[in-house]
């Protein structure tokens, strides 16, 4: 018996299970030398990782692919010559790779707010290109919903002292031209995304399937399109519709796995907007910075929003990745003090972005990957002699001599991988954290600031209720002896929170003449993938 799409199912093998997410890779010279090689393997990752991804009606409609490399510079030297302007050095532009309508009048009516926008911030555009793409390869129903992709060259003004100070200027004219433009409501608006804007990175995407991606940009397959890295990914759409924007990568991340969290994430980051502050940045850019989230996007989508603004504030990117999905480790006795302590301190300002989850991620300087605590989606790497580096949701992916690797293995639970090109290697998950924890003094700021609420002393006595009242009071406020027994006794007896599986067969309350406790209302939600599911 064949199942559609699977092997023949026979001896040990049952298409059972298989099982159904997002590819997500990388390739890296680790000595960061530049290559089209690089980006042509890149390529090669995403094709071979056709499997991973879904496609609608049509087979040539995909769910979304795309790639995310260093700014090839040598590549627009050329091609901005041909556009009549020139660039200066890198580091000293950012380029801008921006989603808009098809229609002149509406495209050219946001280019004008845009550079409205890039003025304001005190940077300079230096001109615009029109992305070449071909899509005879695409599906009807993708060619509808297609925007026009350009690229915005913006030179570094004299307020941006630096690269990274620069970074910092164009998130904000990324994220205040969004928010200008969907005001606005010109039309057209809603066309609207910067897929990209860096003077590090870049980002190719669309609504494709993986093998589509080189075939639409032309610029992809040209020689002096060179790149040290290249960050793949091809989306399994389960958590939202798929949209040209949502495809992966997004400007720092790529993600296989779903957000558990997310509601309440969202939530919590909301209600910090109001608290933000930074000596990187003015009064009047926080407020251009707002709203952090787009409630618009998908799970994914919403993380890469959050590290976005932790990296640009000040913090290397591992640094936010352990803050955003850090291990298990208040119950660890290997773990040092320095990292319970950086844990600990951070998981006041920020709660984890739990999920199965494996994220790589990128800020052209640094690439790398780190799984959740609890593993459910692990990826593979492999070193050659000539210092490629390649790490995908699956092996397999790029085809080596077996004479030409020196190292392999798998992402750990909990565990995080980090190639620096700077330094030219790979640094150890233990050296890089230790790195992190021990910059700042977490141990101190903790036993100086920490309030323990069993030290709390009550300012008067709390009246007891009459204990022969208890089961009368049980009755009318809707528990259960399985409340008592399951949930409750646990946190008497032991002080812990009861721990269960999913699944429950408890009528809905709009469905059931019985009187509900009022604390089964309040549920975590097991990421988007549940709703999208019911729904259908």
């Amino acid at each position: 018996m064949k199942t559609q799409g699977l092997p023949m199912q026979e001896g040990l093998y049952n298409s059972q299970n298989e099982h159904d997410a997002c590819g997500v890779g990388f390739v890296v010279n680790v000595k960061g030398k530049k290559s089209h090689d690089i980006v042509a393997k890149g390529i090669q990752i995403l094709v071979n990782l056709e499997h991973r991804g879904a496609s609608g009606a049509e087979k040539n409609s995909g769910d979304g692919a795309g790639i995310i490399t260093q700014i090839p510079h040598g590549f627009f030297l050329k091609k901005t010559v041909e556009l009549g302007f020139s660039l200066p050095q890198p580091g000293d532009y950012g380029v801008g790779q921006i989603f808009l309508p098809k229609v002149d009048e509406e495209r050219l009516e946001i280019q004008k707010l845009f550079a409205r926008c890039v003025d304001e911030s005190g940077q300079t555009i230096l001109g615009w290109r029109k992305v070449p793409t071909d899509n005879s390869d695409l599906g009807e129903s993708v060619k509808r919903t297609e925007p026009d992709q350009f690229q915005v060259f913006i030179k570094r003004g004299k307020n941006a002292k630096d690269a990274d100070a620069f970074e910092r200027k164009l998130y904000v004219i990324r994220k205040y031209s969004e928010r200008m433009i969907r005001e606005s409501e010109l039309p057209g608006s809603e066309d609207y995304y910067v897929g990209s804007m860096s003077c590090r990175t870049i980002v190719y995407k669309g609504l494709f399937l993986s093998p589509q991606v080189m075939g639409y940009f032309p610029d992809l397959k040209d020689e002096s399109y060179e790149s040290a890295l290249a960050l793949v990914h091809s989306r399994f759409s389960t958590n939202t519709f798929p949209t040209w924007p949502l495809a992966h990568p997004f400007r720092y991340i790529a993600h296989n796995g779903e957000i558990n969290t997310l509601r309440g994430n969202e939530n919590w980051m909301k209600s910090r907007e109001t608290l933000l502050k930074s000596k990187l940045f003015t009064p009047d850019e926080i407020k251009k910075l707002l709203p952090i989230i787009d409630s618009a996007g998908s799970d994914s989508s919403k993380l890469d929003n959050v590290v976005e603004l932790l990296v640009l504030s000040g913090r290397s990117l591992p640094h936010v990745m352990m803050m955003v999905i850090p291990e298990a480790w208040e119950k660890d006795p290997e773990m040092s003090a320095e990292k319970k302590a950086f844990y600990e301190y951070h998981g006041t300002l920020m709660e984890p972005w739990d999920g199965p989850a494996s994220v790589a991620f990128t800020d052209g300087q640094i690439i790398g990957a780190t799984l959740d605590r609890n593993g459910l989606r692990p990826s593979r790497y492999q070193l050659t002699t000539d210092d490629v580096l390649v790490m995908a949701s699956e092996a397999g992916v790029l085809d080596f001599p077996p004479e030409n690797i020196v190292l392999k293995g798998r992402l750990q639970p909990g565990r995080m991988f980090v190639v620096s090109l700077e330094e030219g290697r790979i640094i150890p998950d233990e050296e890089i954290k230790m790195r992190i924890a021990t910059r700042k003094p977490y141990a101190k700021w903790l036993a100086k600031n920490k309030i323990e609420i069993s030290n709390l002393k009550l300012s008067r006595e709390i009246r007891q209720p009459d204990p022969e009242t208890v089961l009368k009071r049980q009755k009318t406020f809707g528990y259960s002896l399985e409340d008592l027994r399951i949930l409750m006794a646990p946190m008497v007896n032991l002080g812990e929170e009861a721990l269960g599986s999913m699944g429950t067969d408890t009528p809905l309350a709009v469905l059931s003449d019985k009187s509900r406790n009022l604390f089964d209302y309040f549920h975590q939600l097991f990421a988007q993938v549940c709703r999208f599911f019911f729904l259908r």
